[in-house]
């Protein structure tokens, strides 16, 4: 049986620095990922499309998340699910730095 993974504050598997967006890995195991995004105000991810889904939840700032042909105005503690074989992208439409949580499965991102 697995064991359990603890990581604490600043201790990620490692970082991807690319126009105005940070991710960074927390943990990447065999079926899942997590990572946290920070987006600097005005700046558009990629749009990404793989197998698999992910949820994402606002820790600071506001973006809009497109999936498909719908946008997701979201804020600190707001949630959204989506199967990943959709187009996504995240929008950060503050005037400051958004942070926000993904999980996806299995781990297709990093």
């Amino acid at each position: 049986m697995p064991k359990p993974v603890f990581i604490k504050k600043g201790q990620e598997e490692f970082q991807r620095l690319k126009d105005g967006k940070l991710f960074r890995m927390l943990l990447k195991s065999n079926r899942m990922e997590a990572v946290i995004a920070e987006i600097d105000p005005g700046t558009i991810s990629e749009f990404y499309r793989h197998e698999g889904e992910e949820v994402h939840i606002v820790l600071e700032g506001k973006i809009v998340y497109e999936v498909g042909d719908k946008k997701f105005e979201m804020e600190p503690g707001d949630v959204l699910w989506h199967p990943s074989d959709v187009p996504h992208r995240a929008v950060n439409t503050g005037t400051t730095k958004a942070v926000y949580l993904t999980v996806g499965t299995p781990p297709t991102f990093m």
